[in-house]
């Protein structure tokens, strides 16, 4: 099924694109206001019907799913490198390595001056660890993915339930006195919120304000714990995305009916479930009791589900070469650039130094810039490599990790 050539996969370039369009709807929030809002809509921005819309709609069709994606295509890419390299001669830690290290620097960079929200350097720090299952066997390496994704969801769903346990008896009228306290103050407004919504914004009034915040004792680590924490999932997903480039999954190779039944499967129960959440959320108006299990933890185990089934469909409705998959694919092949490239967008909208917009729009009203950028990764990225064999990201991230400047245009064939 899948077109391919000898430089790309298109099925895998195409699946990238939309996966980077996809993160750009949630992330933009994130540029946009204070950090809490991206976890907790009510805390700003959040007064109108149609940031409810928005929120409802990014629920249901994008969080954690398109996220779960990208990192299954890293890892997938991750196998391809590095089988590419040994082809040409390299052992796999020399191609590896190199570019994991140069992938950290950018994701460090891309913390400290630009945004909180980097999943680069988590990327690029887990990959080392990730380096060491590309060999194993698909088999194997599916195995490993399930155990160390069911380790750290069995782990939250552990830690969370006799808390939420206690919440439920407290509000049905017992529990003991310290149990009352503690969910007293557990849902109480958070009586700081003003004063984190002034420091945000002076955090985000200047680039140099930015590196300022990111650099405190408190910050200046995160990027390093991430690893522990949400980086267990990023490494479930990677293995999970080698083991589907190996079986051929993610390049096309399976029959339209597998893909079907992959849909079936993974895609209906996810979106089925993220919907009854994000309706049981409105319903109780947002109650912290209910959003933040609902939607932070019942629907968490889906999103790899989720990630194979949209992977799956893309696969079906855009796997062969098109007017629309060429553009998609065009993306997918800068995806590191287009990544980079809406956080710079999102700096210069909403930052004080330039938009100075950050913290005066509502959730729904910064989300229309989400259409703007799509528009302008569609634009941009075929027209660029139609002419150039990098994206400007991809070719930096080339040269440093090969230590050689690589060759950017391409060469135009010579009339005969």
């Amino acid at each position: 099924m899948a077109t391919t050539s000898p430089d790309r996969i298109l099925t895998l370039d195409v699946i990238r694109g939309i996966a980077v369009m996809g993160i750009f709807s949630v992330n933009v929030v994130g540029m946009a206001m204070i950090e809490s809002a991206y976890f907790y809509p009510p805390d700003y921005g959040f007064d109108h019907g149609y940031d409810k819309l928005m929120w409802a709609l990014n629920s249901v069709f994008v969080d954690g799913r398109w996220r779960s994606l990208f990192s299954i295509l890293f890892g997938a890419s991750t196998i391809l490198v590095i089988e590419r390299g040994v082809a040409a001669g390299k052992k796999g830690w020399q191609v590896h390595f190199p570019r994991m290290i140069v992938l950290l620097a950018f994701g460090l960079l891309h913390f400290y001056f630009l945004w909180w929200g980097d999943i680069l350097a988590n990327y690029a720090m887990v990959g080392m660890i990730a380096y060491v299952f590309w060999r194993l066997d698909k088999k194997w390496l599916l195995l490993a993915s399930l155990a160390v994704l069911a380790f750290i969801n069995v782990g939250q769903l552990v830690e969370a339930i006799p808390q939420l346990q206690m919440v439920e008896r407290v509000q049905a009228g017992g529990g003991t006195q310290e149990e009352q306290e503690k969910v007293e103050k557990l849902l109480a407004p958070d009586p700081d919120l003003a004063k984190q919504i002034a420091q945000d914004k002076a955090d985000h009034a200047s680039i140099p304000a930015r590196f300022e915040a990111s650099t405190k004792e408190k910050s200046r680590l995160e990027p390093f714990e991430g690893v522990i924490g949400y980086g267990i999932e990023t490494l479930g997903l990677m293995l999970l995305g080698m083991a589907a480039y190996k079986s051929g999954f993610l390049t096309g190779g399976w029959s339209r009916r597998s893909y079907w039944i992959v849909v079936a499967a993974c895609l209906v129960p996810d979106l089925a479930l993220h919907a009854y959440g994000a309706i049981t959320s409105v319903n109780a108006d947002f109650d912290p009791v209910t959003y933040f299990p609902w939607t932070r933890m019942y629907v968490n185990p889906l999103h790899p589900v989720g990630a194979m089934g949209y992977a799956a469909l893309i696969i079906l409705l855009l796997g062969h070469r098109s007017a629309i998959s060429d553009r998609l694919a065009a993306v997918g092949r800068a995806a590191f650039t287009n990544y980079l490239s809406s956080t710079i967008i999102g700096t210069l909208v909403f930052y004080g130094t330039f938009g100075g917009l950050y913290g005066q729009l509502s959730r729904g009203q910064a989300w229309l810039l989400v259409p703007v950028v799509w528009t302008i990764m569609l634009l941009w990225s075929k027209w660029w490599l139609d002419r150039y064999r990098y994206g400007p990201f991809e070719w930096v991230w080339r040269s440093l990790s090969r230590w050689e400047v690589q060759p950017m245009r391409k060469r135009v064939p010579v009339a005969a």
